[in-house]
């Protein structure tokens, strides 16, 4: 059943990094708590106690405000197909927008990928694992492509105006700072 850890495992390591998809939660000081799942390849692990992941543009920049404003983040992976393990990495996450002196140093680390707007670099303070023995087998097929074809169509300065549009302010009516971070 559950364990909890101080660190990642190896054997943890090579799980996170098999998984195609995994869930991200945050949450500020009040307002709502967002759970997004993430996909493309988009997370490396760092160490036993850090993992990046970069985040591209989409209808929303909640994992941001919340970040900026209450550091706490949880990612949770769970296997779909082999042995049944739900993982979920506990910690506080820093946001790095392409002006942080970070980013390029970070950014290295994946395949561009069109409309990236952040890096999240989570320090894990706690690794849980629990049994998953009620989440169903699922078959990968493959990654979808429509995020990053928008992402091309529109172009860098396209994708500015969307954040300009929609990205500035969260469900709760919170700034995001995309704009001013990301020139």
């Amino acid at each position: 059943m559950g364990q909890r850890h101080t660190e990642l495992s190896d054997k943890l390591k090579q799980f996170v990094e098999e998984q195609k998809i995994f869930f991200v939660g945050t949450a500020a000081a009040d307002g709502r708590v967002n759970i997004s799942p993430k996909g493309m390849d988009s997370l490396r692990v760092l160490g036993q106690n850090r993992v990046v992941w970069l985040n591209v543009t989409g209808s929303g920049n909640e994992t941001s405000v919340h970040v900026q404003e209450n550091s706490r983040m949880t990612l949770m992976f769970a296997a779909f197909e082999g042995k049944p393990v739900i993982l979920r990495l506990y910690g506080d996450a820093k946001v790095i927008h392409k002006t942080d002196p970070e980013w390029e140093e970070l950014f290295t680390l994946f395949d561009p990928l069109p409309g990236a707007r952040q890096i999240f670099d989570l320090s894990i303070s706690l690794v849980q694992t629990s049994c998953g023995m009620a989440v169903p087998f699922f078959e990968y097929i493959g990654e979808r492509e429509q995020l990053n074809n928008w992402a091309i169509k529109k172009g860098d300065q396209g994708i500015r105006e969307y954040w300009n549009e929609t990205n500035q302010i969260s469900l709760d009516g919170k700034p995001t700072h995309i704009m001013e971070k990301n020139v």
